[in-house]
């Protein structure tokens, strides 16, 4: 499955994300940011190749779905409502990361089946 986390300047927590769970039980896993500085800007094309977008918060999710109202139907989306407080590969962020892939992601092969 390809995974895509969503923040908004791609510098610390989705990077982090990506960084972390790539390769997680198989999946592939990018990261993007909604701002125009981000390191990589979210676009139409990530998230067609998505299957499943982790959003760092609700403004995330909205701008997604203004932006990329075509792109984004159908897709499964999880906000999980964490602050810009953590610094890249941040031990806390990366305990709380590991927590959403072995809730949803461990469960991703097993809704296949």
């Amino acid at each position: 499955m390809n995974i895509l986390f969503i923040c908004s300047q791609n510098k610390r927590r989705s990077l982090t994300a990506e960084k972390l769970l790539d390769g997680y039980c198989g999946h592939i896993v990018r990261s993007a940011g909604t701002e125009k500085n981000s390191r990589v800007k979210l676009t139409p094309g990530l998230i067609g190749w998505a299957d499943m977008i982790f959003c760092f918060e609700k403004k995330h999710l909205r701008r997604i779905k203004e932006n990329y109202a075509e792109e984004a139907e159908g897709k499964t989306f999880i906000t999980m409502n964490i602050a810009d407080e953590y610094e890249y590969m941040d031990e806390e962020l990366q305990d709380i990361l590991w927590g959403y892939a072995e809730e949803y992601l461990d469960k991703g092969d097993d809704q296949d089946s």
